[in-house]
């Protein structure tokens, strides 16, 4: 499967490791879940939905009502192999979230208009 645009050299080795059914480096992992989870939060600004990848990241995105306190009423949230499968392709939404991998809740929590970045 070709992927939709050239990632980094983190991105890349993380997936080609995945891809061969390798255990990534756990540094390089975490630098790849932050890259991608960064990438998503610059095309899709906002405050209305949290996406948890522990123990890498959490960032907030997508235009709505801002969350200030407690927990969010719209999250997602994954394990860092599925993230970097949907954020790039390998894995549809769809596929996540019907397999159980990803854990959505709230209105704004489908992120499939988004993904793969």
């Amino acid at each position: 499967m070709s992927t939709p645009h050239r990632y980094s050299d983190t991105v890349q080795t993380v997936l080609d490791a995945l891809d061969g059914g390798i255990a990534p480096d756990r540094l390089a992992l975490r630098d790849a879940v932050r890259e991608l989870l960064a990438d998503l939060r610059s095309r899709v600004p906002g405050r209305s939905v949290e996406v948890r990848v522990p123990p890498y990241g959490a960032i907030q995105c997508v235009e709505g009502p801002r969350h200030t306190r407690g927990t969010p009423p719209n999250v997602v949230e994954t394990d860092p192999a599925t993230w970097l499968e949907i954020a790039t392709g390998r894995k549809t939404w769809h596929e996540a979230v019907s397999t159980g991998k990803i854990r959505a809740s709230g209105v704004r929590a489908d992120l499939s208009a988004y993904l793969p970045l």
